[in-house]
């Protein structure tokens, strides 16, 4: 300790560019002891004073420069040195020497600034304000062939990537050209790791994905999984699938951004699109569930889903499937089904997808018990009856598939599974409006669901209960009465109508509702007797005139003054 105090005061009180070669045989004293860690040493260089001195003395740029800021890289290790470092101005003094051809000094004060700033958000945000962001690329660019200077650039980039700042910053420099160049000569997994962990950041902010697009980012990183793939043939026991994982990752959210997504589907020609769809019939699962999502992204273009429709996309999703309907990936399952959903959208593509044998071959997943999977067919399904009035029928008045949904329409373990199958259920009935369909549905016990659902907390789905219900009465009252009885339609009907936080639309379909459920004796009666005519009178003065009108009419109809329209 006695010669590291020693050193400590000379290089303080000796001026550097008088005795260079002593004040080297100092640093070379402080890195060994920084090194070794002996107890207090941290503490002793932090109480000495030398980091103040430090920043000074490295603000002149002497040729001892390289040596101080490899000190400070070496100290700035220790988590106990990084505030003092800053508190000092070292980060400051550090910055300016980012503009040295020295590639030495490069190294050590890039060092230094990155251990310094690491998980500090406020210094990083400095850096990035400092302009720091331009050096770091030209560096990058003047010496690509220099590892240890370009991965402490890379790393530098890596940490700073997740700040908008540094996004910003970086939208105005071919940051895509120079990771490209350095993905090419990466020959180790971990710098592969570091520069798509870079990508990914920055794949998050809409100008830099197109930049990525237009800089050949998507074809350099398919060529890099096609050749790790190719290298794990000979070394099956050490394959580089985080690689792989992360990298159809960053072109999964490429594809996010339109403008990018458009560029690399090309109307159905584009390479990437080809090689996505190759993904889809490969071993490899994080390949095949970016695939399917990449088609999921394709596909929220109408005519995009056309041309993918009409080329067959559908039957290779659906063979993706199979492939998992046992025991397979969920993830790759929830996937494909959200492709599946994506590509039904356009009502030529149902019409299509219908006739290609898709509900039949989608049965496979009704045994799965995985609630990601059951939440997406479910939403898959709704979207392919969805004005769709002959597969609607069919649909309903499949016992099979009637009765699983309605057992998930009694979910407890997830909401969302819950909602879909309630939805889907009110779906079969609102686009079918077959009296075959609501049979079906109250032989399944559905009137019950239907009645629950429509005293959910959403608006849209109170809307799709109460329609459903209003045409399922008005198609069949006596399919549906004794259902609706025992199900507490009135009750509900009654508190609805009542309740002044309800929406005027939920309330207007309501009151349709009440003019479908006249059409029964029993149900009128009930409806009477649980005073639903003095409710009715209330909403004739609401001041919305649309439902007030409704209001008159429902209560005509239930007085038997008016004869209900749709009767």
């Amino acid at each position: 300790m006695e010669s590291l105090s020693k050193a400590l005061e000379t290089i303080k009180n000796t001026e550097w560019t008088d005795n260079e070669e002593h004040i080297m045989e100092q640093f070379e004293i402080l890195l060994t002891a920084v090194k070794e860690k002996p107890e207090g040493v941290i503490q002793l260089i932090i109480t000495s004073g030398i980091l103040p001195f430090m920043a000074e003395a490295l603000q002149r740029n002497s040729s001892i420069s390289a040596q101080g800021a490899l000190f400070i890289a070496e100290l700035a290790k220790a988590d106990a040195a990084k505030k003092p470092c800053v508190d000092a101005g070292l980060v400051s003094a550090l910055i300016p020497l980012l503009e040295s051809s020295d590639q030495e000094l490069l190294l050590h004060a890039g060092r230094a600034i990155g251990r310094i700033c690491f998980d500090n958000n406020a210094q990083q945000e400095a850096l990035v304000n400092r302009g720091v962001i331009p050096r770091l690329m030209g560096i990058l660019q003047q010496y690509p062939e220099n590892d240890p200077l370009v991965n402490v650039c890379l790393l530098a980039l890596c940490n700073l990537a997740d700040l908008d700042c540094a996004r910003e910053a970086l939208e105005d420099v071919t940051v895509g050209q120079a990771l490209i160049r350095q993905l090419h000569r990466a020959n180790d997994a971990e710098r592969r790791h570091v520069i798509l962990e870079i990508l990914e950041a920055l794949s998050e902010n809409d100008v830099l994905k197109l930049q990525f697009v237009d800089s050949g980012v998507p074809e350099a990183l398919t060529e890099m999984i096609k050749r790790l793939q190719e290298q794990s043939k000979d070394l099956p026991e050490a394959p580089d699938l985080c690689s792989i994982r992360s990298a159809s990752k960053v072109l999964v959210t490429l594809l996010l951004g339109d403008e990018p997504m458009q560029k690399c589907f090309r109307d159905g020609t584009g390479q990437l699109y080809e090689v996505i769809l190759s993904w889809l019939q490969e071993d490899n699962t994080d390949l095949q569930r970016s695939g399917a999502l990449a088609i999921a992204n394709f596909a929220r273009n109408d005519n995009n889903c056309t041309r993918m429709v009409a080329q067959g996309a559908v039957f290779q999703i659906l063979a993706l499937l199979e492939r998992h309907v046992k025991d397979g990936d969920v993830a790759v399952q929830h996937a494909a089904l959200s492709a599946l959903r994506n590509l039904a959208i356009p009502a030529a593509n149902k019409v299509q997808m219908l006739e290609d044998g898709l509900l039949e071959r989608i049965r496979m997943l009704l045994c799965s018990d995985m609630p990601p999977v059951q939440f997406k067919l479910l939403g898959m399904l709704r979207m392919m009856v969805d004005g769709q009035e002959e597969a609607a029928a069919v649909l309903g008045t499949d016992q099979a598939l009637l009765s699983k949904i309605t057992e998930w329409c009694g979910s407890q373990e997830h909401a969302g599974v819950r909602g879909e199958a309630n939805r889907l259920l009110a779906a079969l009935i609102r686009h079918s409006r077959a009296p075959e369909v609501v049979y079906a549905v109250i032989q399944a016990n559905g009137g019950k669901h239907l009645i629950s659902m429509a005293r959910s907390e959403h608006v849209i789905m109170q809307n799709e209960a109460l329609i459903a219900l209003a045409i399922a009465s008005a198609v069949t009252i006596e399919t549906v009465e004794g259902s609706f009885k025992d199900g507490g339609i009135v009750p509900t009907l009654q508190q609805m109508l009542d309740d002044p936080m309800v929406a005027s639309e939920v309330k207007f379909s309501a009151l349709g509702l009440v003019c479908s459920l006249a059409n029964s004796d029993e149900l009128r009666e009930e409806m009477i007797a649980q005073g639903l005519p003095e409710n009715l009178t209330n909403i004739c003065n609401h001041s919305n005139a649309k439902l007030a009108s409704q209001a008159n009419v429902a209560l005509g109809i239930l007085n038997g003054t008016v004869t209900d329209p749709a009767s």
